[in-house]
């Protein structure tokens, strides 16, 4: 048997391209109790921060960006988090909005596994799908990396998503991947034991045997859950994505919203990251025409910051659709929004200048007591708060990447 699809299992990691296969969702009972969500979208190039933040702190109705949002309520606008180490990260700081590990930009940078992947862990449950890795474009990584800092990559074709999700599935097929994908174990299983053989006769290195190890765990794990699920029927879901070829980019945040609303209210799954990284190339919203990577380096120019406003309220509006449609969904004692945590932030927090300090953060939904607006006195790693959901969420953990205390930011 040929090397490579072994090389690219160990390349790319196990978890994510197993899982594609089978992007089924769970159809039979719901849970006894109501569970907690989780979802992160990561706008990569920011916000202007001057409509951003409230004229009046604490106040959002003065924020140009944010006074129009309906559930005001039941979110918290955070300043003054940053991630250390970032300082001349530019853009490579997406690599690490979830993982917080520094100096992404170095040519010997190992990420470590983002705050999502530690979740889906725990949160899994019943879910069919452990976690659901999106992106407004086929760049081949967004937020997501793996226990041995490897990126996932994510899903961005919404036709594709939908038909995984909700589509009609080849029963035949799919046994076949799962008799192909339990060969390549096996094959896994043999090269890592000519590999200890070596070791004993030889002394080699223990950590290729040790990654072969992991894999196979994973791989394992996966087929496992696969073969689970396998048959159960997908939920019936209407297809309520918007077909819109004038207005592609505006129209495709909004079908990656509706079909994270979707997944959520199925519990198909219940960890989404979202990454809105549109980078290349001109797009277009009602009002405004132009490249949103060029619109970002405004330089405080009027002629550029008109535009750009307009594609950054565009991304808010369709955010505050989603949530409302989330806190209309009657679940258990409250809304499916009072159960999902939603964390709207950036990499950036001046994408004109490149520097990752002082960075937009909402988190809305997940049932805190939320204080409309909350500033640090000085500026706090934003691992804190990334500290701090874990714990919320039954994670007991020392530390999360630069964090350095246990704060309660989210009061529960």
């Amino acid at each position: 048997m040929s090397m490579s699809p072994r090389r690219d299992f160990l390349k790319f990691g196990a978890a994510l391209p197993l899982a594609m296969h089978s992007l089924n969702l769970h159809a039979g009972a719901g849970p006894k109790r109501v569970p907690k969500r989780i979802m992160f979208i990561c706008n990569s190039l920011g916000f202007y921060r001057p409509y951003f933040l409230p004229k009046t702190r604490g106040d959002l109705s003065t924020s140009r960006y944010l006074k129009s949002l309906e559930t005001k309520n039941k979110l918290t606008v955070f300043e003054n988090l940053y991630h250390p180490g970032m300082e001349t990260s530019n853009h490579d700081s997406e690599k690490s909005f979830l993982t917080g590990t520094p100096k992404p930009e170095a040519p010997n940078f190992v990420n470590s596994m983002s705050l999502d992947q530690v979740l889906a862990r725990e949160m899994d449950g019943d879910t069919r799908f452990p976690f659901l890795p999106l992106s407004i474009y086929d760049r081949g990584w967004g937020c997501s990396w793996n226990d041995r800092g490897v990126a996932i990559p994510p899903l961005h074709d919404v036709d594709q998503i939908y038909n995984k999700l909700f589509g009609e599935e080849d029963l035949s097929e799919k046994r076949k991947q799962i008799q192909k994908d339990q060969y390549v174990i096996t094959c896994l299983k043999r090269d890592m034991q000519q590999m200890e053989d070596r070791h004993v006769r030889e002394g080699s290195a223990v950590s290729t045997i040790e990654t072969y190890r992991n894999v196979i765990v994973e791989l394992e794990k996966q087929i496992a859950h696969e073969s689970f699920w396998l048959g159960t029927s997908k939920p019936v879901v209407p297809d309520t994505l918007s077909d819109d070829p004038e207005f592609a980019f505006s129209t495709k945040v909004a079908n990656l919203l509706e079909l994270s609303k979707l997944a959520l209210q199925t519990d198909s799954t219940r960890v989404i990251t979202l990454s809105l990284d549109w980078i290349y190339g001109a797009i277009k919203v009602p009002g405004a025409t132009g490249g949103w990577h060029t619109l970002s380096h405004h330089g405080g120019k009027l002629d550029k910051l008109d535009p750009l406003s307009r594609i950054e309220m565009d991304i808010l509006k369709h955010l505050n659709q989603f949530l409302s449609d989330l806190d209309r969904i009657k679940e258990g004692d409250g809304t499916l929004l009072d159960h999902t945590t939603v964390i709207i932030g950036s990499n950036f927090g001046d994408a004109s200048n490149h520097t990752c300090n002082n960075l937009p953060l909402i988190v809305a939904g997940g049932g805190y007591r939320h204080q409309a607006f909350a500033t640090a006195e000085k500026p706090m790693p934003l691992c804190n708060l990334w500290l701090e959901l874990l714990h919320n969420h039954s994670i007991d953990v020392a530390a999360f990447g630069t964090s350095d205390r246990v704060t309660n930011l989210l009061p529960t």
